[in-house]
């Protein structure tokens, strides 16, 4: 399981009172893509390379540098104009992520041996119960799928709407997970340590 996934943060006054312990925890989209690569590279056979694709968004609201260097990986070759762009090694491991700040390529991507996998992500707010932020999390799966379904399919690739895991995204992931099964999709959830939960 990994750290320093969770924002914390005080909540805007409207939200005061709502959520657990008096303060929100925000697991990002960015959060929510590193957890994924990472579960990736630790459950398919001989994965030594996952890339993950954020906009300019996801940079400011997590610190992918910092973050995946607390995980053994340093970046080896910058990529673009941002300072968390480029490619990390890990010289234990000798798995690479490659963080490209690019578009319209999936949010997370990797390809083994004829096989690829691809995820669509979204964060959200996993402790907080005004109606608004429950409808956040409902949308944010939604569009995930929707994003999926936009994409052409191929023989070999495993398509994955990701989000936040939640009382809210567990219900609407097991009320849809049989009807986009049959659209090639499965649905992961992410808990705030990392962990990840396939939803059949």
């Amino acid at each position: 399981m990994f750290d320093g996934l969770v924002d914390v943060r005080e909540p805007p006054r409207n939200r005061v009172g709502f959520c657990e312990g008096g303060l929100e925890h925000h697991l990002t989209e960015g959060a929510v893509m590193v957890a994924f690569a990472m579960h990736l590279l630790r459950t398919v056979p001989d994965l030594k390379h996952v890339a993950v694709h954020p906009d300019g968004e996801h940079g400011k609201r997590f610190d992918f540098k910092s973050w995946f260097g607390k995980q053994g990986f340093v970046m080896t070759e910058p990529m673009g104009t941002t300072p968390y762009g480029g490619l990390y090694s890990s010289l234990t491991t000798g798995e690479t992520i490659l963080v490209n700040p690019k578009s319209g390529r999936g949010d997370v991507a990797a390809d083994i041996a004829g096989r690829s996998f691809v995820a669509e992500c979204k964060g959200g707010v996993v402790n907080s119960r005004p109606a608004g932020q429950l409808s956040r999390l409902r949308k944010g799966l939604c569009e995930a799928v929707g994003l999926l379904l936009a994409q052409e399919t191929a023989e070999g690739r495993r398509q994955f709407a990701v989000v936040p895991l939640t009382a809210t995204t567990e219900a609407l992931a097991h009320k849809m997970a049989a009807r986009v099964s049959k659209a090639g999709i499965e649905i992961a959830l992410v808990g705030a340590q990392g962990q990840v939960v396939d939803v059949k």
